[in-house]
């Protein structure tokens, strides 16, 4: 049997990295995009015999053709295409100047865009693939000082659903997972500097805790294998209840 092969934008750290080890774990051929060579290399090494590296700045749009048709040549195939890579920046919606919208919207939204068009030529010529996007619990209620990442991402969930209808007929399924507040190096450190938020966090989280990255991990291999076969354009929140909390 044919192994599988994924491609995860920004695997090299953060969720990504815990999906690429989710897929690596589960035998299938990871290609983890990321910006920073070494940075990508270390973890390609961490992940083991089933990871791949290819070095790309998605904010280079005009590259993303070549690479994906390049990774397309070598692996033989592209069956599961995960759009984690995103940026972010708070500050106060006064302060938001016309470039820093624009670039967060390009990096977290345009670049899936061009990424997504270009591996769906490959899947549509497989009759098969799964797109998962990653979207945030900024598009699921208002988070103050991050107007442009909200709007990014509010955008990515109505993508999906866009295109899980246009590319239903190729045999193309299209999901979004929504992570509420996991624990990541990232995270800890800004909840931890602000008791305040990290009580108002767990406050509205009715199971009372940060998710793991694993938990983003085995949610993005539900819907790339035939687990979810019958599913597309849903958005799952994996979040410990925080979109519906109180």
């Amino acid at each position: 049997m044919k192994q599988l092969v994924a491609l995860v934008t920004g695997g090299n750290a953060g969720l990504g990295f815990a999906t690429a080890k989710k897929l690596c774990d589960e035998n299938i051929i990871t290609y983890i995009i990321g910006r920073n060579a070494e940075k990508t290399e270390q973890a390609r090494q961490e992940l083991g015999p089933n990871a791949r590296t290819y070095i790309l700045d998605l904010a280079e749009l005009d590259k993303i053709p070549q690479a994906i048709a390049h990774i397309a040549e070598e692996a033989g195939s592209i069956d599961i295409l995960v759009n984690n890579a995103g940026i972010n920046m708070k500050k106060d919606f006064l302060e938001v100047t016309d470039d820093e919208f624009q670039r967060i919207i390009h990096t977290n939204l345009t670049s899936v865009f061009v990424v997504s068009r270009e591996v769906t030529k490959v899947m549509k010529s497989q009759n098969s693939g799964s797109i998962i996007n990653i979207s945030s619990m900024a598009a699921q209620y208002g988070i103050p000082k991050v107007v442009a990442y909200t709007a990014s991402k509010s955008a990515i969930e109505g993508m999906t659903r866009s295109m899980a209808v246009d590319l239903a007929p190729f045999g193309i399924r299209v999901n979004c997972v929504a992570p509420g507040f996991i624990k990541t190096n990232m995270s800890s450190k800004a909840l931890d500097s602000d008791p305040e938020r990290k009580n108002k966090v767990l406050g509205r989280t009715p199971m009372g805790k940060l998710g793991e990255p694993a938990d983003i991990g085995d949610t993005v291999y539900y819907y790339a294998s035939d687990l979810s076969k019958f599913t597309t354009g849903t958005v799952l929140c994996v979040d410990g209840g925080n979109s519906i909390g109180f």
